[in-house]
């Protein structure tokens, strides 16, 4: 009915937060990588703000994948009070109840996705720094 109004309250405070780091953050940190066929490619280490752009475009993409849903349905309408739930007390709390269980969960298994993002892409990073460092280490020892 409403569930996905826990993933985009959950998006306008992402938004918020991602918006402030970005004003924060210095330039992201380069590093030269020398490959096997000699070409050096320059890696740039992921600003923390752009890991945050990653979770803000989940949730909002599937904020608008469930309204539209849910506007399908008939469960939100042009007219107040848009949730057709809300009309009645009774279906409000079951609404209510939907958000809280459905809504939360949906809501923590896009950021436990995100989260998992989060854990490739320092891997990535770091097997990248090493390459670096033994890249750096070799043209040292000649």
């Amino acid at each position: 009915m409403a569930c996905f109004l826990v993933s985009a309250a959950e998006a306008v405070i992402v938004t918020a937060v991602e918006k402030a780091v970005e004003k924060k953050e210095k330039a992201p940190t380069e590093m030269t990588i020398g490959f096997e066929n000699g070409a050096p490619e320059t890696a740039v280490k992921i600003p923390f703000s752009q890991k945050l752009k990653w979770l803000r475009n989940l949730l909002w993409g599937g904020t608008v994948l469930l309204a539209f849903e849910h506007i399908w349905h008939g469960e939100v309408v042009p007219w107040f009070p848009f949730l057709t739930a809300a009309a009645d007390p009774a279906d409000a709390v079951e609404m209510l109840h939907e958000m809280a269980t459905v809504g939360v969960i949906m809501a923590l298994l896009v950021t436990a996705v995100w989260l998992g993002m989060l854990g490739v892409a320092a891997l990535i990073e770091k097997r990248a720094q090493r390459e670096a460092q033994a890249g750096e280490a070799t043209e040292a020892a000649l």
